[in-house]
């Protein structure tokens, strides 16, 4: 069975950072591209930062500049380094990887929090 797990959330003060880690089970092949989402309380998900399986990268403007999606292919992990925090990125942050068929795995979210 498909698993993605996120890790990494937590409190921190604007202008710090967290780095969010999404490991995914073995089990996941064919994998097209690598995202994270996010959603704030009383707000629809978005898109903040995907990365295809080449490499491409885009962000949402919100971001840019300061967030970073990364992977390790070895580890089947990505990563989403997020610096100068605000309170304003204040969600929970969705890992999601499309694979196969455009199918979608989506991890069960992990809780970023930062204070002013």
């Amino acid at each position: 069975q498909v698993q993605l797990v996120e890790s990494g959330g937590g409190l921190v003060q604007a202008g710090e950072s967290l780095r969010l880690s999404c490991a995914a089970s073995r089990d996941v092949f064919g994998i097209q591209s690598m995202a994270w989402h996010r959603q704030a309380p009383g707000k629809q998900r978005e898109l903040v930062a995907s990365m295809t399986s080449g490499g491409s990268t885009n962000y949402a403007d919100s971001v840019k500049g300061r967030f970073t999606i990364s992977r390790d292919n070895a580890k089947n992990t990505v990563y989403l380094q997020m610096n100068s925090l605000k309170p304003e990125d204040t969600a929970v942050y969705y890992c999601r990887i499309t694979a196969t068929y455009g199918v979608n795995y989506w991890g069960k979210g992990t809780l970023v929090t930062v204070s002013s």
